[in-house]
């Protein structure tokens, strides 16, 4: 059967919820329309984008009848910007949404009728200025360099960015005069299109319980600027501790390079959870300081260590989740693919005064079997892994392993279930709970700490 709506059609809509990614579902004659830019409760003209046998998808390009949950948008870039999905989305909403993405997932994609789901946890105590990393990109203009972030689904197109909300005042002023430096130099940005050009983006990472900042220039190749000028610049402001300088000399659009140290040392420092942890340009932490330490609360929790306890931190990161659980447990041992995550992660275990602590370089799915020779079999088992969840030949392993206890911090709802689907049925874990924490407002991104306990066997 034919698809009820042709490509370019403009249709009227009523959104009715948001799917897992942030467009708004609405139907016409019973046929789903996913609409970008679509929020709950709005009535809105949509042109359709996509068609296929299932569904179509469309962009709202006039809201006719805004929702009760429609609010005023702050930032004067948005919707431009596509830094934010929904500055226009009572936040209220965006945490019921959210929590019915996890549900959903558990649901339809880990085949738990009811899952045991607790209510998220809010962003406190701000719902903007929350993260403490930004990366911009460089693009020309008539006056100059600018600074920004890519227009909403463009790649080849930077929005100057005069104020954003998700920084503080001063990243914002950082930002700021490192566009002027840029311009007074007269060095021109990098081209996506013809690869041509020089400047290419801007890091800054603040430690938001310590003020100190780090500040990382990415170019192309070729030294065009004078280094002591633009640390002059940045030093005007005295909470920047380290400048770094970065080339790239490739096209894609990257900033986890290799870096020179320009001026101070060459990390930050941050607090989190009693701890002082050291932060270095291409080091993971969690980009929203606040709730990075009600998460790791969560998962110590979970954790439910008596000391007695030897601890898997997989996916560890700089130790942050390995470090603040080591009071509590025998031993903590940390693998990280990233060799400048497991050194910082080896300085932070030492800057905190931690013996009971070790971490390694590696692949998780390829060292855990080591790792288990090495450290005996683990009690509790921590998992922090990227979106894409446990790759399978990790997931397997671990699974075979058998720790009494998994839990599972996830950045990605879907691959959360499917993973605790496979342990359910293939490994004999159960899961015990799980509670989403909303780390990162207006946008369609919600982490969960779960706890999945082995099923005792039965003989």
């Amino acid at each position: 059967m034919a698809a009820p709506v042709t490509k370019d059609q403009e249709l009227e809509l009523d959104v009715e919820s948001l799917a897992y990614g942030g467009n708004g579902v609405a139907r016409t004659d019973g046929f789903v329309v996913f609409v970008r830019r679509g929020l709950p409760g709005d009535r809105v003209r949509a042109r359709v984008t996509k068609v296929k046998r299932s569904h179509a998808e469309a962009l709202a390009v006039e809201v006719l009848q805004p929702g009760p949950q429609h609010v005023d948008a702050p930032c004067s870039h948005y919707p431009a910007c596509g830094g934010c999905r929904f500055q226009d989305l009572a936040y209220e909403t965006q945490l019921s949404q959210k929590q019915a993405w996890v549900r959903d997932a558990f649901q339809r994609i880990g085949g738990i009728a009811e899952p045991p789901l607790e209510e998220i946890v809010p962003c406190e105590p701000e719902i903007f200025h929350y993260r403490n990393k930004m990366e911009y990109s460089f693009a020309p203009s008539p006056s100059g360099p600018v600074i920004g972030f890519h227009k909403a689904g463009r790649w080849d197109e930077v929005l100057d960015i005069q104020k954003c909300w998700l920084t503080t005042d001063l990243g914002n002023a950082i930002r700021e005069a490192v566009r002027d430096w840029a311009r007074e130099e007269g060095l021109e940005p990098y081209s996506q299109e013809d690869n041509t050009g020089y400047l290419r983006h801007l890091v800054v990472r603040q430690g938001r319980n310590t003020d100190q900042v780090l500040v990382q220039l990415v170019t192309a190749p070729g030294e065009k600027f004078e280094r002591g000028y633009l640390v002059d610049v940045l030093r005007r402001f005295p909470e920047v501790k380290s400048i770094h300088w970065s080339v790239n000399d490739r096209p894609a659009e990257v900033t986890n390079l290799p870096t020179e140290l320009l001026y101070g040392d060459g990390w930050i420092e941050e607090e989190l959870s009693g701890l002082r942890f050291r932060v270095r340009p291409n080091a993971f932490l969690q980009t929203n300081t606040w709730m990075a330490d009600k998460l790791y609360a969560l998962a110590r929790d979970a954790a439910g260590l008596t000391g007695d306890e030897t601890v898997w931190d997989l996916y560890c990161g700089i130790g942050t989740i390995g470090l603040s659980m080591a009071a509590n447990a025998l031993t903590v041992w940390g693998i990280e693919v990233s060799e400048e995550s497991v050194a910082c992660a080896l300085e932070n275990a030492e800057l905190n005064g931690i013996t009971n602590a070790a971490f390694f370089a590696g692949n998780v799915g390829e060292v855990v079997e080591e790792l288990l020779d090495r450290s005996g079999a683990p009690g509790v088992v921590v998992v922090d892994p990227p979106r894409a969840g446990l790759a399978g030949k990790a997931l397997k392993r671990l699974g075979a392993i058998g720790a009494p206890r998994i839990v599972y911090v996830s950045c990605n709802p879907t691959t959360l279930a499917s993973d605790a689907k496979v342990l359910g049925e293939q490994w004999g874990y159960e899961l015990v709970r799980a509670r989403p924490i909303d780390m990162f407002p207006h946008t369609p991104h919600v982490e969960c700490v779960a706890l999945l306990e082995k099923r005792p066997e039965i003989s």
